[in-house]
C-alpha cells in the first residue's frame, strides 16, 4: 500500500499529539518537523527519530518525500501555512480554529478544491466511541425541547499561568477558539447546525506574567456564554470556561419529549477521557449506555486515540475511499459561528446565521 510522507509544523500540540499520532497511523510516516526555533525542532526530531528538522517552513514544501503537511501551530499562522502548502500541492491536516476569520477559511476551501487536495480539520472529538454512541441515540429523545452544553474546566484558572499567544486576541487565543470551535462543529454534526446566535465573551484574568515575570495584558476571552436557536427551532444554551476551578468538565444534555440523553466527562485533566452516555425515559431512572465500539489502544493522553482514528480516515480518503473525515467545509462552518459570536458580543445582539458559505 502507498505510504505518504508527512511534515509536521509546530512542536507544542504537534509534539504532544500530531507526531506520535501520525507515527502510529498505518500509511503515514513523519519525515520532517518545523519550528521557528531550530534547536526546538532538532530536539523533537531527535526524540521521535524524524530525519529532517528545520526552521524554514519552505523547506517542507520543497521536499519530494512530503505529500502531507500537518499544521499544529498557533491559529494566526494557520492561513498562510495552509495556503502555501496547498499551493505547493500538499494535502493538509489543519488544527482548529482553522483561520482567524471565515473569509480565509473559505479561500482555503476553494484552493483545496481547485488543487484536488484533501484538507482535513482536527475535530477529533467526533471519533470518541461514546460520542458516536450519543449521536446514534439522539432519535430516542423524540422532539427536542432544549440542548445544553457545559464545558467548564480549570486549565487556565491559575492567574500565574504564563502569558503567551493564547492570551492575545490578534494571535487567535481564547476559549472560544480553543473550545468553542469544537462546540460549533458538533452542534452541526449532532443537530444540523444553528439558525440564530447571541454571545457574551468575558475575561476574568486580565493580566498574566510573561516568561520574564513581567505582567502583560490579556485581551482574549476565558469565559463564553452563548445562546442559540438550532436550525429546527430548538433552543440551545452553551457555557464555556477555561478558568473554572473544579468545573463540571464537558457535558452535553438533550431534553426531549421521549426522554433525556446525556454525554459527559468530569475529567478536568484530559478532555478526551472519561466520557459516558446516559439516558432516562420519562418517569424512569438514569441508565448508563454501554458503548460497543472501543479504541484498539488507549493512551494516557486522551486526545491521541481519536486523532489516530481521524488520521486513518485521512489515509483512506487519500486512497479514494469515502469516509466521514472532518474537512475544511466543517472548518468554515465553525469559523463562521465564531466570527458571529465576536460580532454579537461587540454589537450586543442576536444574529442570524447566513446560508452555508460553501457547497
Amino acid at each position: 500500500m502507498e505510504r505518504f510522507g508527512v511534515a509536521v509544523a509546530g512542536t507544542g500540540f504537534g509534539k504532544q499529539v500530531h507526531i506520535p499520532g501520525l507515527q502510529r497511523c498505518e500509511g503515514l510516516g513523519v519525515v520532517a518537523v518545523y519550528d521557528r526555533n531550530l534547536a526546538k525542532a532538532q530536539a523533537v526530531a531527535q526524540e521521535f527519530h524524524i530525519p529532517l528538522a528545520t526552521d524554514r517552513f519552505s523547506d517542507l514544501l520543497e521536499r519530494q518525500d512530503v505529500q502531507v503537511v500537518s499544521i499544529s501551530t498557533p491559529p494566526f499562522l494557520h492561513f498562510e501555512m495552509a495556503r502555501a502548502s496547498l499551493e505547493a500541492g500538499k494535502h493538509i491536516i489543519l488544527e482548529k480554529p482553522v483561520t482567524m476569520k471565515v473569509g480565509e477559511a473559505v479561500e482555503l476551501y476553494h484552493l483545496a478544491q481547485r488543487q484536488n487536495l484533501v484538507a482535513a480539520v482536527d475535530f477529533e472529538l467526533r471519533y470518541i466511541p461514546q460520542w458516536k454512541q450519543f449521536r446514534a441515540m439522539l432519535p430516542r429523545v423524540g422532539k427536542k425541547r432544549l440542548v445544553q452544553v457545559e464545558w467548564l474546566v480549570q486549565g487556565r484558572a491559575n492567574p500565574q499561568r504564563e502569558w503567551n499567544w493564547y492570551s492575545q486576541k490578534e494571535l487567535g487565543g481564547g476559549a472560544l477558539g480553543a473550545l468553542g470551535s469544537h462546540v460549533f462543529d458538533y452542534l452541526r454534526w449532532f443537530f444540523g447546525g444553528v439558525h440564530q446566535i447571541c454571545a457574551h465573551l468575558s475575561t476574568a484574568i486580565k493580566a498574566r506574567p510573561d516568561r520574564a515575570g513581567v505582567m502583560q495584558p490579556v485581551d482574549t476571552d476565558d469565559t463564553c456564554h452563548i445562546l442559540a436557536e438550532l436550525t429546527d427551532g430548538t433552543p440551545a444554551s452553551i457555557s464555556i470556561s477555561t478558568v473554572a476551578y473544579q468545573g463540571r468538565g464537558h457535558w452535553i444534555t438533550v431534553y426531549g419529549e421521549e426522554g433525556t440523553l446525556v454525554l459527559g466527562s468530569s475529567n478536568l485533566q484530559d478532555y478526551g477521557h472519561g466520557f459516558q452516555v446516559q439516558f432516562a425515559p420519562p418517569g424512569k431512572e438514569w441508565e448508563f449506555v454501554a458503548t460497543a465500539e472501543t479504541f484498539p489502544e488507549v493512551f494516557s493522553d486522551g486526545r491521541l486515540a481519536p486523532f489516530i482514528a481521524l488520521c486513518q480516515d485521512f489515509v483512506r480518503t487519500l486512497r479514494g475511499e469515502t469516509t466521514p473525515l472532518p474537512t475544511l467545509q466543517d472548518g468554515v462552518y465553525s469559523q463562521q459561528l465564531m466570527d458571529l459570536c465576536h460580532q454579537s458580543h461587540r454589537d450586543r445582539c442576536w444574529l442570524s446565521v447566513p446560508p452555508q458559505l460553501i457547497g
